[in-house]
């Protein structure tokens, strides 16, 4: 990764700290910079939601919303043929930001706190504009801070300095993902954008709230990990500690361990891949070894040529 991709160290300063900004308006200027260009035109969003305003017909592709079909084209060419939508114009975003323990966590180039925060930094970036507005829910486990949707430059950078400046939840709390997300549900909010973002790395209990926001919203699922999440490394002896709870744990890191440590992981990660697809939502799989960017401009590539969720795996 080259030094401009690497993620930005937010800390937990505070919201006036000018290191604080100086760091989100790199990030900005880093985002637009290998942003721009990718979306074309005004009003398309990250994910074109269900729109009043119809785009081209493309060929139908598995996992797309047969509600969208175009009948009259697939008629005439004997191909089913979806309809894309142009999203709505002034299109609410909201984004359920995960910030328990386990973001305060990271190995490579940055904690997932950070990348979480870099993640939300860009989507703000490909849905704000043209009278959009953005708002967010974030979540420690033992706190709940909304941030109401507004529009403007003024109000984007203020809504990341809160998210980079929400303090983790008390030592033995656990994060609680399934509450952040129903409270997105009430009050009700206008028709618009769903954004989890989260590493999902605890019980996978929040599908049945997040299918009921997905019935009133387009949604996506943002997921960042850091590679000790999904392999351990061969190091002999060590002693692990759970972020959450405080538990600690030592043992002898062997082959046959590291095996079933990365059987369980990978399993864990598609079963929360599984669960968001029934929920409607594809998801954008970011990780702190990987040039996250990158990540971000194939998945909206991906979108925008129809070629399904995409997972950046």
């Amino acid at each position: 990764m080259a030094d401009a991709d690497r993620l930005p160290s937010f800390g937990a300063g505070t919201l006036d700290d000018p290191t604080l900004t100086a760091a989100l308006k790199t990030l900005e200027i880093t985002v637009r910079r290998k942003l721009d260009g990718v979306l074309q035109g005004d009003h398309l969003g990250l994910i074109p939601g269900p729109g009043s305003e119809p785009g081209e017909a493309r060929m139908y592709q598995p996992g797309d919303d047969v509600r969208r079909m175009d009948w009259s084209v697939t008629a005439r060419t004997t191909h089913a043929h979806v309809r894309q939508m142009v999203a709505d114009r002034e299109l609410e975003t909201w984004l359920v930001v995960d910030m328990s323990a386990s973001l305060d966590f990271g190995t490579v180039n940055g904690t997932k706190r950070d990348l979480a925060v870099a993640a939300c930094s860009a989507i703000t970036h490909l849905t704000l504009g043209g009278g959009n507005r953005i708002g967010a829910i974030v979540a420690t486990g033992d706190q709940i801070v909304r941030i109401p949707a507004r529009g403007g430059r003024a109000h984007a950078l203020n809504l990341l300095k809160t998210i980079a400046t929400t303090h983790r939840a008390s030592d033995g709390v656990r994060g609680d993902l399934d509450a952040a997300i129903e409270a997105l549900r009430r009050p009700e909010r206008r028709r618009g954008l769903a954004v989890v973002v989260s590493d999902f790395l605890g019980p996978i209990d929040w599908s049945r709230p997040l299918r009921a926001v997905g019935g009133h919203h387009e949604v996506l699922g943002v997921e960042v990990l850091d590679p000790r999440d999904m392999e351990l490394p061969d190091v002999g002896e060590i002693v692990l500690r759970d972020a959450e709870s405080g538990q600690v744990r030592e043992l002898t890191v062997t082959d046959r361990i590291r095996e079933d440590f990365a059987r369980a992981a990978r399993a864990h990660s598609d079963e929360v891949h599984r669960t968001l697809r029934t929920c409607g939502a594809p998801t954008l799989a970011l990780r702190t070894d990987r040039d996250w960017i990158a990540d971000v401009v194939r998945f909206v590539v991906r979108r925008r040529r129809g070629l399904g969720a995409g997972t950046g795996r």
